[in-house]
């Protein structure tokens, strides 16, 4: 048994786990987050993307104790109370989403996109970094329209900073 102790989208929680928790595993079955999807436990579809430190990180394939220390956000720690963070509003606005499985993940990965490239960000930039984020209903187009259109609206505050 490992103990592992972070701070989760805020607020610290700890806990015993397996050696072999998954980090996907501890925040849905330990922690009741379920916003974290797991589609196919070998790192391939992406929808269970988290931060770790600011860092896009596939929990399905990290271990909770790998975790341990660190700072983790998941989807349910983007919106602040009632507002959506400006990538999840801007996934409802351009219908960048339809079954909703893929959606956590991929907004967590555009999160990190958008913090990183801003608001330069090209299409191909943008499907290049999406390689790892596997969507099945909706061929990208709005999921790139959606992270672009986030990523404007987004410059001017980190422009501000």
């Amino acid at each position: 048994m490992a103990h592992v102790s972070m701070t989760v989208n805020g607020k610290e929680v700890s806990a015993d786990v397996e050696d072999r928790t998954l980090l996907s595993q501890f925040l849905r079955e330990n922690l009741g987050l379920t916003g974290t999807h797991v589609g196919c436990d070998t790192s391939q579809c992406g929808a269970c993307v988290v931060h770790i430190d600011g860092q896009a990180v596939k929990s399905c394939t990290a271990l909770a104790a790998q975790a341990d220390g660190t700072s983790v956000t998941t989807i349910e720690g983007l919106a602040d109370g009632d507002n959506l963070h400006p990538v999840q509003a801007a996934f409802r606005e351009h219908h960048g989403l339809q079954c909703g499985f893929c959606t956590p993940g991929m907004i967590m990965a555009a999160t990190e996109m958008i913090a990183k490239h801003g608001s330069s960000l090209t299409e191909e930039t943008i499907r290049d970094n999406l390689e790892g984020n596997i969507c099945r209903c909706t061929g990208y187009h709005n999921i790139v329209k959606a992270i672009q259109a986030a990523a404007a609206e987004m410059a001017p505050a980190a422009a501000a900073e």
